[in-house]
């Protein structure tokens, strides 16, 4: 109940902070003006549903399972135990109550505004290519995780290492049920969507924005998730390891191909029937 008007909040804060007086004067001027307006959603609308329906479609992954009778196999899990044993149990070494709490908001709340804040930058100050590389890099990161949360699901550490605390499903049973209904067996983790998208996401306030300060916000915040995914006993070094080499290829197959994917997009929307 509280995260979407929490998120929002942060939005429109970040908005009157972050976003240059210059573009929201640029903002109010193109709203009085409807035709380019509608011109420019009708540009950015169809990236906007493409990350909708590849999100609606990842979290679908119970139904998915269930309807298609797979039995997951957890060898995945093994290897990785193999290779880094309890090392991330270190991050619990001093767990407190606020720690506990302030790592709690981060990945919970920090963790959704800096990925939507990011698209709502790239709206209002009318980038449109650099919204297109942007929602194209997050549905590739989506693509690319989804089998390995289908075929070869990693449990969390919290539920997995003897020295570790699944601090974030302890904090509160509604906390629990939320993230339930968006991992309903907690074995989302390799690679890490945390580490993947908000690491996309600072690549691109950092390389594709002129907004100074939230840059420096954006890397803390994104240091600070890092930080969050091994503390609150949820994922592996490994898992962060493949997200972040997740999001440097997203990124670079994104910036690098975007003509030629915005061109498939335009003949399949411009097509005549």
């Amino acid at each position: 109940m509280i995260f979407v008007p929490v998120v929002l909040l942060m939005n429109i804060v970040a908005y009157y902070v972050f976003i240059p007086e210059s573009y929201r004067m640029k903002i109010t001027r193109s709203l009085k003006d409807n035709g380019n307006t509608y011109s420019f959603l009708f540009e950015i609308l169809p990236y906007l549903l493409l990350v909708s329906m590849i999100y609606l479609f990842v979290k679908s992954q119970g139904a998915i399972v269930t309807l298609l009778g797979i039995s997951p196999d957890y060898g995945l899990a093994r290897y990785i135990f193999l290779i880094e044993g309890n090392k991330v149990s270190m991050f619990q070494a001093f767990t407190n109550p606020l720690l506990t709490y302030v790592s709690s908001f981060v990945y919970l709340f920090g963790f959704s505004f800096l990925l939507i804040f990011t698209f709502v930058v790239f709206i209002l100050t009318r980038q449109i290519r650099a919204l297109q590389e942007y929602a194209i890099a997050v549905t590739i990161i989506y693509i690319v995780a989804f089998p390995f949360y289908i075929f070869t699901p990693v449990k969390v550490t919290g539920y997995t290492l003897p020295n570790v605390i699944p601090l974030l499903y302890n904090l509160n049973p509604i906390i629990y049920d939320g993230l339930r209904s968006v991992d309903p067996f907690f074995d989302n983790c390799f690679p890490s969507l945390h580490a993947a998208l908000s690491f996309l996401a600072m690549l691109f306030i950092v390389f594709r924005t002129d907004l100074k300060r939230f840059k420096v916000v954006a890397v803390i915040i994104t240091l600070a998730i890092q930080f969050t995914i091994f503390y609150l006993g949820i994922h592996w070094i490994s898992d962060f390891i493949g997200g972040v080499i997740l999001a440097v290829l997203s990124y670079y197959v994104a910036t690098r191909f975007r003509d030629r994917i915005v061109g498939k997009f335009h003949v399949i929307f411009n097509r005549d029937d």
